[in-house]
């Protein structure tokens, strides 16, 4: 007699409890809930893992893009910018004239211990709004802010202008000096 024939005459007397079959019944019950829910789990990873490298992929590699509208040279345009998160920023926009334009920038600001920090999207924006003096070819001098152009050509004294523009939510009174950059004083209403 082979072990095979042993066994089954062994265990041939031993009958299972009608509670086996209803255990055996709820873990396979069971058994199915847990792969369910291991597979839902498994899928909700995936989605998560797969969202989290398509964030870091356009933080990192893309930038953010955003489009505004803003004012330049006295027009409201609208303009896309992409803010590449070091201090720095591109822009694209139409000009009045049809023009596709391309600009870029950044800068950095100063903690207060001291360092160098690169510009905030709110400081490049403050940036890209303020008023911009135009110098032209034939000697004119022109302040854009908003939808105002002031041509500040024979306002100089000494080389230097003093401005005051008004909108609707503030005032603001400039310093412009001939060839250089402008100082600017805000004062709202």
């Amino acid at each position: 007699m082979t072990n095979k024939e042993k066994y089954k005459q062994a265990f041939t007397a031993i009958h299972s409890s009608k509670d086996f079959s209803l255990n055996a019944e709820i873990m396979e019950i069971t058994n199915k809930q847990h792969k369910f829910n291991t597979m839902i789990a498994s899928v909700a990873a995936c989605v998560m893992i797969l969202g989290s490298a398509t964030a870091a992929y356009a933080s990192d590699v893309g930038g953010i893009q955003r489009i505004f509208q803003l004012w330049i040279h006295g027009d409201q345009t609208e303009a896309t910018i992409q803010f590449e998160g070091s201090g720095n920023y591109t822009m694209d926009y139409t000009d009045s004239e049809g023009n596709v334009k391309h600009q870029g920038g950044g800068g950095v600001a100063f903690a207060p211990d001291g360092t160098e920090i690169p510009a905030s999207e709110e400081d490049l924006i403050e940036h890209l709004t303020a008023p911009e003096v135009e110098y032209k070819d034939d000697g004119s001098v022109l302040v854009y802010w908003f939808d105002q152009k002031v041509d500040i050509t024979n306002k100089f004294d000494n080389g230097v202008c003093y401005v005051k523009l008004e909108s609707d939510k503030e005032t603001l009174y400039m310093t412009v000096k001939l060839g250089e950059s402008q100082s600017l004083c805000k004062l709202s209403n």
